[in-house]
């Protein structure tokens, strides 16, 4: 078998698995509103986002980095998870030109993840915070919802195991 059908069988087992533990027992949270989905998820980072199946280029683009593994097995860390739909939104020149150049890819994600688990609450008192990527984005709360970078938390506090995600609706660039 060759590495790339490992990785898509890989892939389509943890997608099944994902999905199954997410019917089970992840509550979703109204849009702009600082929820979490219960207790302490079992899934690490990587498999929460992509049993939410909304972040299928981020998930890509994390293991295209070599970074998957980094988020998967180690925290805590808080993940500003942009959708496909922000991801969409990007040019695809651009996107193309990241999947390209690891250096920049990684610089961008990096940029969406900041050391410890910050909970929405925490990040309304905050005025930035520093990412892994070395530079500090900003937190600001306009109208009750919480603003990173520019974009939105369009769904707060997806607790992982390892972790927090906070959905955005825009893609950081540092």
């Amino acid at each position: 078998m060759t590495k790339e059908s490992n990785m898509t069988k890989k892939r389509i087992s943890i997608v099944a698995v994902l999905a199954l533990a997410l019917a089970i027992g992840v509550a979703t949270a109204t849009a702009g509103r600082a929820t979490t989905t219960g207790p302490q998820s079992k899934l690490n980072l990587v498999q929460t986002a992509v049993a939410a199946k909304q972040f299928t280029t981020l998930a890509a683009l994390l293991e295209k980095s070599g970074l998957a593994g980094t988020l998967a097995n180690r925290g805590p860390f808080t993940v500003f998870a942009p959708t496909d739909a922000a991801f969409a939104k990007v040019p695809k020149a651009t996107l193309a030109t990241l999947a390209k150049d690891k250096m920049k890819l990684r610089a961008v994600l990096l940029y969406h993840v900041v050391k410890g688990k910050v909970t929405a609450a925490q990040a309304m008192k905050l005025h930035s915070a520093k990412t892994l990527e070395g530079k500090s984005v900003s937190i600001r709360v306009r109208a009750g919802k919480v603003i990173v970078g520019g974009a939105t938390v369009v769904k707060a506090n997806v607790m992982a195991s390892n972790g927090v995600i906070h959905v955005i609706n825009k893609v950081l660039v540092p």
